[in-house]
């Protein structure tokens, strides 16, 4: 797997802080933190990320908030968002992501195996469509 970029967006710097730092040990990813809500989708346009992970209660702007501007800007709106949030409770993520309304939510606090599995689920390139029936080669 390449180096992804993955931009967190937490108004908690020290979670932000500790995100980046055991993202980043392994390799695999490169993480940008923003913590105030407002400067997501300039630090998006800039940074081009592979992937968001978006705290959904903020001062200023929440996530969803931030979600529909994502969906509205057509360089963004396919970028894949994981919502983390301390409004879920772990017990009700324990078997894995929240889903709502077609986006997933992790529960605050996350293991680090819970959500690095959510982010290359999330990173996966889409299947190879295989040839049409009927049209298989010998």
């Amino acid at each position: 797997m390449t180096t992804k970029k993955i931009l967190i967006v937490d108004d908690e710097a020290g979670f932000t802080r500790m995100v980046k730092l055991n993202l980043e040990r392994n390799g695999d990813f490169t993480v940008r933190e923003v913590n105030h809500a407002p400067a997501a989708i300039p630090a998006a346009r800039e940074f081009k990320p592979d992937l968001i992970l978006l705290d959904v209660i903020m001062p200023g702007m929440d996530g969803g908030d931030i979600r529909a501007r994502l969906q509205a800007d057509a360089h963004l709106k396919d970028i894949p968002v994981i919502f983390l949030t301390a409004a879920v409770r772990p017990g009700e993520t324990k078997d894995g992501p929240l889903h709502s309304g077609g986006e997933e939510f992790l529960a605050k606090p996350v293991s680090l195996a819970v959500l690095v599995a959510c982010i290359k689920k999330h990173l996966r390139p889409p299947a190879q469509a295989g040839p049409a029936d009927g049209q298989r080669g010998a």
